[in-house]
């Protein structure tokens, strides 16, 4: 394997090497930032460390579970799992790094700020950023929904030890490290949704408070939305309040752009990405046989969502029909009502849709600084906020800050970091 070369997916082709990504610059700390508010971001991302899988697969399994191996020409780092080669590819982790070196070149650890990696300094890196807590989701590795881990080889056996081995690791080392400041996020197991739901509950019951889920899992080789397939796993996240967590990026690939599309377009267009398949999740239906489930549309915005709620309340004119309302046809509840009731959003940078908040509901909106890839506030995730924020009264702002993802995840603030985000 080798660095240069490019990649196509769904007409975007990805240079893989960019030629000032060979230079690596670490910037020093920034200064600490000035504190406005409590904020608890909802997606950040830890990158899986090369000792992740180190004494938690079993014995016969662990020569072929992943590990990281040298690129060939020693400029990056790749792991080797059952005879495959990935990239860890170099967005995955870019905060303190100067932007002109950005690239999906794989990359050393060492080439990365050690917060992408490791809880302790990914705590002072919150720290110096102004952020109490982090939910935090797989990276390249598992991939966002955690469906990569288990499709890379035909192996279940190795496989579903390879996602123990992972929502261990998450468990004892990441948020275990710091329980009151890293929110644990786990893998689910795809294979089989009844086993699925067995790891739902085992895993609730020692702390875990999230799933990630892949937004479109049929690309991925399982069974659709649309099937009762996934019906076992939705139930225990609904009896145990575990958040399942649609991250945008996690269905697998994106959309067609149209062959030689740059990959700039897919950046410019990401957000509009979580639109699909949070209409796809609302049309499953699991929302409305699981009236207790809670869903969260991770780093996929907010400004679009008044739209789609407004599109849904254009279909209520035609309830009377069953062919163009479809599944709702004869329900006591609306689409809207259960978007409302069910999901919540997340904004990075989404400055024009405050003055639609209440559109969308103050009480389903939250923040994310999306540390450490590239459309990451970090570290200025407070400004940011501070200004964006600056027209909305205190009440709405300390919901949207902190208080809807501690009720959502089950995660409590301290009285003094409510009330003084200078307190931790």
């Amino acid at each position: 394997m080798t660095t240069s070369g490019a990649h196509v997916d769904q007409g975007i082709e990805y240079d893989f090497h960019n030629p000032a990504a060979e230079q690596v610059t670490m910037l020093p700390d920034p200064p600490r930032a000035k504190r406005y508010r409590t904020i608890i971001s909802v997606d950040d991302h830890l990158v899986e460390p090369p000792d992740m899988f180190e004494g938690r697969v079993p014995g016969n399994l662990a020569e072929r579970a992943p590990r990281i191996m040298p690129t060939e020409d020693g400029h990056g780092a790749a792991w080797l799992y059952d005879g495959v080669l990935m990239p860890n590819i170099g967005l995955a982790a870019v905060v303190g790094r100067p932007a002109r070196e950005w690239g999906t070149d794989p990359v050393r650890f060492e080439d990365m700020r050690a917060g992408a990696w490791q809880a302790g300094a990914r705590v002072a890196d919150m720290d110096l950023d102004g952020v109490y807590a982090s939910v935090n989701f797989p990276s390249f590795l598992a991939g966002f929904g955690g469906a990569r881990l288990q499709t890379v080889t035909e192996d279940r056996e190795l496989a579903l030890a390879c996602v123990r081995a992972f929502n261990d690791w998450v468990a004892e080392e990441w948020a275990g490290a710091a329980p009151e400041r890293l929110i644990p996020v786990q893998v689910p197991w795809l294979h089989d949704p009844e086993l699925g739901a067995e790891e739902i509950r085992r895993n609730a019951a020692r702390g875990f408070k999230a799933v990630t889920f892949p937004e479109h899992p049929e690309r991925s080789g399982f069974p659709s939305m649309f099937t009762r397939n996934w019906d076992p796993i939705m139930r225990a996240c609904a009896e145990t309040g575990t958040v399942v967590c649609i991250h945008t990026g996690s269905g697998g690939s994106l959309t067609d752009m149209g062959a030689g599309a740059p990959a700039a377009l897919a950046s410019l267009v990401f957000g509009s990405y979580a639109l699909i398949p949070t209409s796809v999740w609302l049309y499953s239906m699991l929302p409305v046989r699981f009236p207790e489930l809670k869903i969260c549309v991770s780093e996929g915005g907010i400004s679009w969502v008044p739209g789609l709620l407004d599109r849904l309340d254009h279909l209520l004119r035609h309830r009377e029909n069953p062919a163009y309302y479809g599944p709702w046809y004869g329900l006591d509840i609306s689409p809207s009502e259960v978007l409302q009731r069910n999901f919540w959003f997340c904004a990075v940078d989404d400055p024009s849709a405050w003055v639609l908040r209440h559109r969308i509901g103050v009480d389903r909106i939250m923040l994310e600084s999306d540390y450490p890839h590239p459309d990451s506030n970090w570290p200025n995730t407070q400004a940011v906020f501070q200004e964006q924020l600056r027209d909305v009264p205190p009440d709405e702002s300390m919901r949207i800050s902190w208080q809807n993802a501690s009720e959502l995840f089950r995660h409590p603030v301290p009285a003094a970091v409510q009330h003084d985000p200078e307190a931790f």
